[in-house]
């Protein structure tokens, strides 16, 4: 059965973070909430933690994951870009937006485009998550919460508690979560591609 913590958004407990970045040191896979609704995330190369999740989703491994950071600076050693999509970065993060780069070798292989060599980086604007990967020291790999038979991302932590508490280790309980997912915005090319319209605003990408 899994674990349930429930935080206090603006200010989380640290002995709940604390315990969380644990779960995830020890291949556990975790519920969180982040600004654009809740996510399932587990440590970077953690195969099994990873293979879970997809059983969870159902999802196929050629998914394209995505790789959450707590800043530019640690997303920086996963992705390369140029200074103009910096600058892009700079002004638009952290929040709601994930954005598609070109993955460095620190990235498994495993969750980068098989094609491609392109990994999802998202920086949240979420006080929990921020704190979560400032702990942690690193990133997580992660995943929006929808599960195979909803149209939309599972909202209520309660909820998900009686769904999953057989099959992931942790809910962290931050209230009510959103449906509309992140933004997604391809940044390979010279001019940005918009994959999918979501909560991030678009007016600074045309």
């Amino acid at each position: 059965m899994s674990q349930y913590f429930q935080i206090h958004v603006e200010n989380p407990q640290k002995r709940y973070i604390d315990q969380a970045v644990e779960i995830v040191q020890n291949g556990g896979v975790i519920v969180y909430p982040t600004d654009s609704g809740y996510a399932l995330g587990c440590h970077l190369g953690d195969k099994a933690a990873l293979e879970r999740i997809c059983q969870i989703r159902q999802l196929d491994i050629k998914h394209h994951f995505t790789v959450i950071c707590k800043d530019l600076a640690q997303a920086s050693l996963y992705t390369r870009f140029e200074t103009p999509v910096y600058r892009l970065l700079k002004t638009n993060t952290p929040g709601a937006y994930t954005f598609i780069l070109k993955a460095t070798k620190e990235v498994p292989k495993r969750l980068m485009h098989p094609r491609q060599k392109t990994i999802g980086i998202r920086i949240p604007d979420h006080n929990f998550a921020r704190a979560l990967l400032e702990a942690l020291k690193e990133p997580m790999m992660t995943t929006t919460l929808i599960l195979p038979d909803y149209l939309f991302p599972m909202t209520d932590p309660v909820e998900i508690r009686r769904r999953l508490e057989k099959q992931v280790d942790l809910v962290i309980d931050g209230g009510p979560g959103g449906t509309i997912p992140t933004t997604l915005i391809d940044l390979t090319d010279d001019v940005p591609h918009v994959i999918r319209e979501g909560k991030g605003d678009l007016t600074p990408f045309f």
